[in-house]
C-alpha cells in the first residue's frame, strides 16, 4: 500500500466522520428548535404534585444552559481533531513502515516534508488545547479555593450565631428568673 493510497483512505475515513458530525449537530439543533408537547394525562399528574421548597442553588442562567453548539464545537472537530489525528498517524506509519520497508527510508525526504507540513498547524492546535485546559484547570481551582474558603466563613458565622441564640436564650432565662 502506497502513501497515496493510505491518504486517500484516511481522506475518506475523515469525509465520513464529518458527515456523521453534520448529521449530530443537524439534529442537535432540530432537536432544541422542535418544541416538546407533553400529553394531557401528564400535565394533570403534574398539577396534583406539590410544590417542593426552593433550594439555596443557584442555577446557570437561560443563555449558558441552551448554548449549545459554538463555532468553536464545530471547527474542532471538523478541522483540528482530524488534522492531529492524521499527523500523529502518518508520522507513526511513516516509523513503522521504515524500520521495516527499506523503500520509505528512499523517499524518507518526502515523508518528512509532508510530516513537517501537516505538523506545523498540529502543533499549535495542540499548543491551544494545552492552553484552553490549563485555563480550565485554573478556574476549577480558584473555583474550589473560593468555595472552600465559603465553607469555612458559614461555618464560623452558623457557630457565631448558634453561640449568639445560646447567650439570648440564657439571658432571657436570667430575666425570667429574677421576675419570679
Amino acid at each position: 500500500m502506497t502513501w497515496l493510497e493510505l491518504l486517500e483512505m484516511a481522506a475518506a475515513i475523515m469525509g465520513v466522520l464529518a458527515i456523521i458530525l453534520a448529521i449530530m449537530i443537524i439534529t442537535s439543533v432540530l432537536y432544541r428548535l422542535i418544541p416538546k408537547k407533553a400529553p394531557q394525562e401528564e400535565i394533570e399528574e403534574v398539577k396534583e404534585i406539590k410544590e417542593q421548597p426552593k433550594r439555596r442553588i443557584e442555577n446557570m442562567s437561560n443563555d449558558q444552559a441552551k448554548e449549545g453548539v459554538t463555532f468553536n464545537d464545530i471547527f474542532m472537530f471538523m478541522i483540528a481533531v482530524p488534522l492531529v489525528l492524521l499527523w500523529v498517524g502518518f508520522a507513526g506509519y511513516v516509523i513503522f513502515h521504515g524500520l521495516q520497508d527499506q523503500s520509505v527510508l528512499q523517499q524518507i525526504e518526502g515523508y518528512t516534508t509532508l510530516i513537517a507540513i501537516l505538523g506545523g498547524p498540529a502543533l499549535l492546535i495542540i499548543k491551544d488545547a494545552l492552553d484552553v485546559w490549563k485555563q480550565e484547570q485554573a478556574e476549577k481551582t480558584a473555583f474550589y479555593k473560593m468555595k472552600a474558603q465559603s465553607v469555612i466563613d458559614y461555618n464560623a458565622k452558623a457557630q457565631e450565631q448558634a453561640q449568639m441564640i445560646e447567650a439570648k436564650e440564657q439571658e432571657q432565662q436570667h430575666k425570667l428568673q429574677l421576675k419570679k
